[in-house]
């Protein structure tokens, strides 16, 4: 299993900041592990084309239709269409801000298996559930209701991301983590078998170069999604380097 570092720039990003990804490029096309950034949908297509398949390029979010009279959004085909090879599906911040139910990202995750792109399927607590002790049950539900029939390792990506840790600099602490990542990869055992042994389980909530490798050395986490420090190549090269140490370490 390689492991992937995989960038989420949210709403942030002009054609000035593909710099950025330039310089990324120039950097770590070589990694030894997988690296994706997912740009804004205004900078998809000139973000692969700067990329040149040297890192891999996805969206933010996808319509679970084809094509038709949905005024704003995209589909899986236009984002693949656009030089994308995966979609981040879930994100908290679609869930919150958006009413998406886990029926909804379900049905997003097929259409981008239809379309050829890995789903990075998002799951997690926010405050209120950590504290109220229900973290693992509602980590169980996303994951029941989120992942469709058809889920490999190939299509599939699971990203677990305390809300109340995104982009507010908290952190959950190792075992906390731990705890997490290890009933996701058991509970996807009991769903999908011998194939879950392969999907690649990232950690997302305030991730650092300061504090990347100790994170990825917890069990079963398979890289990061990263918000904030993904804008800069510097900062995300960091993360990327710590992985790549990693993985060897692994």
């Amino acid at each position: 299993m390689r492991k992937l570092a995989a960038g989420n720039w949210k709403m942030n990003g002009l054609k000035a900041d593909l710099a950025e990804i330039a310089a990324l490029v120039g950097a770590h096309s070589g990694a030894d592990c997988d690296v994706l950034i997912c740009p804004p949908a205004t900078l998809l297509a000139p973000m692969a084309e700067a990329a040149a398949g040297r890192i891999a390029i996805g969206g933010q979010d996808c319509h679970a239709k084809t094509s038709g009279a949905h005024t704003g959004d995209i589909s899986a085909q236009m984002l693949k269409d656009a030089g994308a090879s995966a979609v981040i599906l879930g994100h908290s911040e679609r869930r919150a801000d958006h009413g998406e139910s886990d029926a909804d990202v379900a049905a997003k995750s097929l259409a981008a298996y239809a379309a050829g792109l890995t789903a990075v399927i998002c799951v997690g607590e926010t405050e209120a559930e950590r504290d109220a002790g229900s973290t693992l049950e509602v980590i169980g539900a996303q994951l029941a209701g989120s992942v469709p029939e058809g889920a490999t390792a190939l299509n599939t990506v699971i990203a677990y991301e305390p809300v109340w840790a995104i982009g507010t600099g908290r952190t959950p602490t190792l075992e906390q983590i731990a705890e997490v990542h290890d009933v996701i990869r058991e509970t996807l055992g009991k769903a999908f078998g011998e194939e879950a042994k392969g999907m690649r389980l990232l950690y997302g909530g305030s991730v650092k170069p300061s504090n990347a490798e100790e994170i990825f050395a917890v069990s079963n986490v398979d890289g990061a999604l990263v918000g904030g420090a993904s804008l800069k190549a510097r900062d995300f090269g960091a993360i990327i380097a710590a992985l790549e140490t990693a993985g060897i370490e692994a």
